[in-house]
């Protein structure tokens, strides 16, 4: 059984075989450049340690596990773009390194080039996980379509945000799991638990990365704190504050989300403060704990030693309890 630090080494070392080293450079040296600036590797990762639940044999695990990676990485240039993001992991995103049409193009080559990869499933399971591939690329992107209306709507609610986090970001991870069981030879039950294990780790991703992004440490969180609230986008804290805000709060809340303080660094000082007040970390924390919990209780009917499944627990374990 591999450890944690084996297959994050194992992620690493498949991915530096990946050569982008080719012409026109202007077109693979973004995608390179991308790929480079590290990261946590957890969906490749996630895709390994399902398939070790069952064999030690990864290699016919390996290239599904990189197309997940290059194709979770091309999905961020082109959100980078539609989020006017400037730094992407500490590093400028590559539309501003570059320009948005190289982003774009660089980002439909790692779109083909994660099929490319994923095609080398085992045959036996090749169907059904390019199937799951295929569904889990158009949810990733009906997600992030609902994420856009969001930004003109004033009705949102947390069902339809949860619901939205859940295609956009937990879909993949449980694409990932649920991948690398049916390649490692699991059955369909438990293929379906360790994909209800990721997708729920998933939200609970999400919940703690909107709360990273006020009150983390930029120097860890690789982001600028803040920048949800400057663009005035629909996170869990936001909508809470929006439910629970009441007479001048409120009033104070619209006015800020409406741009009447000039100060970036002056509205997100006012907007945190408003959240200190309304209790929304706590809130956001409470539902990040109960999505956390399910998906434990997903992993724990998965049919395997529990020493095997150690390695998730771990993982998911610090996912939880991550600063960046």
């Amino acid at each position: 059984m591999k450890t944690v630090e084996d297959i994050h080494l194992l992620v690493n070392s498949s991915l530096e075989q990946l050569n982008w080293e080719k012409e026109p450079q202007g077109l693979y040296a973004p995608i390179a450049y991308t790929l480079s600036l590290g990261g946590k590797r957890v969906r490749p990762a996630l895709t390994l340690m399902a398939c070790n639940l069952y064999t030690d044999e990864l290699d016919k695990a390996i290239r599904p596990a990189l197309a997940i990676e290059v194709f979770h990485n091309f999905t961020l240039l082109h959100d980078d773009i539609m989020d006017k993001a400037t730094l992407r992991r500490g590093k400028p995103t590559v539309h501003l390194k570059w320009n948005d049409n190289t982003a774009i193009l660089s980002g439909d080559v790692m779109q083909i080039a994660a099929y490319i990869l994923i095609s080398e499933a085992p045959a036996p399971v090749l169907k059904p996980v390019l199937n799951l591939f295929s569904r889990t690329a158009v949810e990733i992107c009906e997600g992030q379509q609902y994420d856009m209306e969001f930004e003109l709507r004033d009705d949102v609610s947390t069902d339809e945000y949860l619901e939205m986090i859940r295609l956009k970001t937990a879909v993949l991870l449980g694409c990932a799991l649920k991948t690398g069981a049916l390649t490692g030879g699991a059955d369909q039950e438990d293929a379906d638990n360790l994909y209800a294990f990721g997708e729920q780790i998933g939200i609970a991703f999400q919940l703690m990365d909107d709360i990273l992004d006020v009150y983390g440490d930029e120097k860890t969180f690789g982001k600028k704190i803040g920048g949800d609230i400057l663009s005035n986008k629909k996170t869990y804290l936001l909508l809470q504050a929006i439910r629970l805000a009441e007479g001048a709060t409120a009033r104070q809340l619209a006015d800020l989300l409406n741009g009447s303080v000039s100060g970036s660094q002056d509205k997100i000082r006012q907007v945190t403060a408003i959240y200190d007040k309304l209790g929304v970390r706590k809130i956001a924390e409470d539902a990040m704990d109960v999505y956390y919990k399910r998906a434990l209780s997903h992993l724990d009917l998965v049919k395997v030693e529990n020493s095997r499944k150690e390695v998730l627990n771990q993982l998911a374990r610090n996912l939880m309890n991550r600063k960046d």
